[in-house]
Order: structure tokens, then C-alpha cells, then sequence
């Protein structure tokens, strides 16, 4: 099983991996920003500022193609489900992930964490994420996303507890 857990910057989705993955045995975080960080160490200058003039990793021709890669070995060496915590507004890159971590395990689910504007900077800010950083800057381009496109199942972190989201995640997959 792949569980995707997508939402902005500050919305939780870490923390709900890494609690859901507490509750589900044979389960590992598999966080893609690890390949991006990877690959933005590696590409040279001249490549990058053609691919990703955004300065977003998730630009890169590789990372898709990585991210599912990785997955796909990971599951395969291992033989676990993966926790997939990650921000994407984009939804071809969405659609392209899922698809392709549909491959590796038909029982590939997607969650999108929803907050309002104020809460994620809130919480970004609780973090020691300074404003104004890449965190903050994207979150308008998520909300907007999130609301305009269909994202699939939402779940609202507003004033509820981490354990009432696990819930409702174990609720959705049948493993209550």
C-alpha cells in the first residue's frame, strides 16, 4: 500500500506520516523532497536554471521519474507500504506520481490536508521557518490549487487533533 499525503507547507502532513506510520506496521516514510534535495546538489547551474527556473525541484525532469523510481525500489527491496508526505499544486505532477506509484501497488491512496492561510503561516512560523521563505511563498499557490482542482480526498487539520486525522485516514484505507 502507498498512502500520499499532500497539502502546503505547515498544513501537518509530516506529522501525520510519522504518526500513521507508528500505527501501521511494515510502513516506512518515504519523503520525495530527498530527491529533489538530491538532485538540486548534483544537476549543474546551467541545467537547472533551463529545467527549474521557478527554483522548485519538482521541475526537474528527474524528479517525477525519481520519485517513483525510488519507490518502486524501496517497495520492492523491502516489501513495505510507504508513507508519502509531499506538496504538490501541480496536478500533472500529482497525477504522473500517482500513476506511476499505482504501478508499483494498485492500493495507492492520496489525502490532501487542508488549513486556512493563516494557520499553515502559523504554524510554518511555530516551526522556525523565518516569513517570507519558499515555504510561505508557496502556500498561496496551494490553497489556490487545492480549491480549483480537484485534489481528490480533502481533509480538513483545523482545530483537530492529530489522532482524529489518523482516524480518519486508517477510516478511508479500511483499517480502523
Amino acid at each position: 500500500m502507498i498512502i500520499m499525503i499532500n497539502g502546503a507547507f505547515g498544513v501537518g502532513k509530516t506529522t501525520i506520516a510519522n504518526e500513521l506510520q507508528k500505527k501501521l506496521k511494515n510502513s516506512m516514510v518515504y519523503d520525495p523532497e530527498e530527491i529533489g534535495y538530491m538532485l538540486r546538489n548534483i544537476v549543474p547551474e546551467e541545467i537547472q536554471s533551463r529545467e527549474a527556473e521557478t527554483g522548485d525541484f519538482q521541475d526537474f525532469h528527474l524528479w517525477k521519474e525519481l520519485t517513483v523510481e525510488v519507490a518502486k525500489r524501496i517497495v520492492t527491496k523491502y516489501t513495505v507500504d510507504l508513507i508519502v508526505p509531499m506538496t504538490i499544486h501541480k496536478i500533472e505532477y500529482l497525477q504522473y506520481i500517482r500513476n506511476g506509484f499505482k504501478d508499483i501497488d494498485e492500493e495507492t491512496y492520496h489525502f490532501c490536508l487542508t488549513a486556512n492561510k493563516e494557520t499553515i503561516h502559523k504554524r510554518l512560523s511555530e516551526r522556525g521557518e523565518k516569513e517570507g521563505n519558499w515555504c510561505f511563498q508557496q502556500t498561496e499557490k496551494c490553497l489556490v490549487a487545492y480549491r480549483e482542482i480537484n485534489f481528490g480526498e480533502y481533509i480538513d487539520t483545523e482545530r483537530v487533533s492529530v489522532n482524529i486525522i489518523i482516524d480518519k485516514i486508517k477510516e478511508k484505507l479500511s483499517l480502523s
